[in-house]
């Protein structure tokens, strides 16, 4: 005892001595299965073609996609999402490769189910905007405005061509109003009761996109603020959980994820359905830049995002970190 007593009375530092007492004591633990791996594959290439604006990512071909699903699979990753990218001169205003039997996406969702089989979730993106000339996430109307109607008409038969890939999960990204239930009644109608859901329920409008915008060879002209959410509004993100869920989702995302942890913290306490959460490409670009200009530890600031994620509310993250961390997790 010293001059001041017992004081102080409590200690939390003793929780904190060795790395042993931090593991043991840790309320958040990343695990493998927490991991969905974004891919991108690209028409019409021989070798994979790196993304300039994410150091490490690629656009892959059919058979480097392949092997990427493979290394996932054995790290202990849960699952892919797909995205792709088809040569400029298939993109059209209806976006129809989008839904083409043989459309790069479609042939890449055989190629990896036929892989990895049921041993590893293999999901794909339900969006128009990789596959239109104008780049958005529907079909335009005669004042070039996204028409939400007619593109759910779109987004009901590019879910069945998907399900017919052999896709376990579908993720309409689109934020068009409605989509969860149209997509989930045209699964229905072709009895693909099986295929689950992922809602992007949670889809900011957001400057952290830039990077993606390359990886995905985009067309874009304007922006998608007529679409996707308002960065300053959280009872609107709430709104629009209550209706996907109501239309039938089974699993629901907040995108990104790191700059609205509050957001995807309201959205854990509010459901009863798995929360996943996207690490997007401007996260993920801006640690890489940081750590090879020297100014942060690469690895640790890494898994220190990854971590805010997860305690945050998030069950599952899309990470392109995700095969690296799964397997260093492997490792400890």
């Amino acid at each position: 005892m010293t001059k001041y007593g017992s004081f102080p009375g409590t200690r939390p530092r003793r929780l904190r001595t060795t790395p042993v007492m931090r593991r043991m004591v840790a309320e958040t633990r990343l695990h493998p299965a927490d991991f969905i791996l974004p891919a991108f594959v690209r028409d019409g290439v021989s070798e994979p073609v790196p993304i300039a604006a994410m150091p490490g990512v690629v656009q892959h071909t059919r058979d480097s996609l392949r092997k990427a699903a493979v290394e996932a699979l054995e790290a202990g990753v849960s699952g892919i999402m797909l995205f792709g990218v088809p040569d400029d001169a298939d993109k059209d205003a209806q976006g129809t490769a989008g839904t083409d039997p043989d459309g790069i996406l479609q042939v890449a969702l055989r190629d990896v189910r036929s892989e990895v089989g049921d041993d590893l979730i293999v999901m794909s993106d339900l969006c128009l905007d990789e596959f239109t000339d104008h780049g958005h996430c529907g079909v335009l109307d005669t004042e070039g405005r996204v028409d939400n109607d007619a593109t759910l008409e779109r987004y009901a038969e590019m879910a069945q061509v998907q399900a017919d890939a052999g896709a376990h999960v579908v993720g309409p990204s689109g934020m068009m109003d409605g989509q969860i239930g149209v997509v989930r009644d045209a699964l229905d109608q072709m009895g693909r009761e099986d295929v689950s859901i992922l809602a992007y329920t949670v889809k900011y409008s957001s400057a952290f996109y830039g990077p993606f915008r390359e990886a995905v060879g985009s067309s874009l002209q304007g922006d998608r603020k007529t679409y996707q959410q308002d960065p300053a509004n959280v009872r609107e993100a709430m709104r629009e959980l209550a209706l996907d869920l109501e239309e039938g989702a089974d699993m629901v995302m907040v995108k990104p994820a790191g700059p609205y942890l509050d957001v995807l913290a309201r959205v854990a306490d509010a459901v009863d359905v798995p929360v996943a959460a996207y690490q997007i490409s401007g996260e993920y670009s801006m640690i890489e830049a940081a750590a090879e200009k020297g100014w942060i530890d690469r690895d640790k600031a890494i898994l220190e995002a990854l971590t805010g994620i997860k305690r945050a509310g998030a069950q599952n993250i899309l990470t392109y970190w995700a095969t690296e961390v799964a397997r260093t997790l492997g490792r400890q």
